[in-house]
């Protein structure tokens, strides 16, 4: 519609032109403890429903379809969510892009730039379920993969650690 700004749905109510901030999908791609679980705390809770594998029971099955369900089932009630896995590559991006597009939401994609020692270090300090073994960050590290616009996202930004355990986030050189 004429006047609306990209990524800005509008609705008609009663005559009068209302417009609303389309849904967006966030998916977050970087290695374990990365901090992208902190991340999403710190910056996307309470604007964007949490999905993600490590959120679903350790039993569960056909996790990839379950998490499928749950970012439909959000973009079709018009909230935002935000898919918190490792994310490595096209192969896990493409469901997440084509859902969002097909629900009308913009996808935006948040780069944690890899640091494998310092992954490493940040993982040892963890317990219980939330410890992977060393071999998983390693076999991750060989997947991952910057994401760009090309690959359908709508922006892509870098996120970094601030030093002052928050985040610096700017979008990337020709990507947003």
């Amino acid at each position: 519609m004429p006047g609306a700004a990209p990524g800005t749905r509008v609705a008609v109510a009663s005559g009068a032109r209302q417009e609303t901030a389309a849904p967006d999908v966030a998916v977050l791609v970087g290695l374990q403890a990365s901090g992208k679980s902190t991340f999403y705390e710190q910056c996307l809770a309470g604007r964007y429903a949490p999905v993600g594998k490590d959120r679903m029971p350790r039993s569960a099955r056909r996790k990839q379809d379950r998490q499928m369900r749950l970012v439909h089932e959000a973009l079709g009630a018009g909230r935002s969510v935000a898919v918190d896995n490792t994310n490595p590559s096209p192969e896990e991006w493409r469901p997440l892009v084509a859902a969002a597009h097909a629900c009308g939401a913009t996808v935006t994609a948040y780069w944690f730039p890899p640091d494998l020692p310092g992954s490493l270090e940040r993982n040892a300090l963890r317990e219980g379920r939330h410890r992977v073994p060393d071999i998983g960050l390693r076999a991750t590290v060989r997947r991952l993969r910057r994401p760009t616009r090309a690959d359908g996202f709508d922006a892509v930004h870098e996120v970094r650690f601030d030093g002052r355990g928050g985040f610096l986030v700017r979008p990337l050189d020709g990507e947003s």
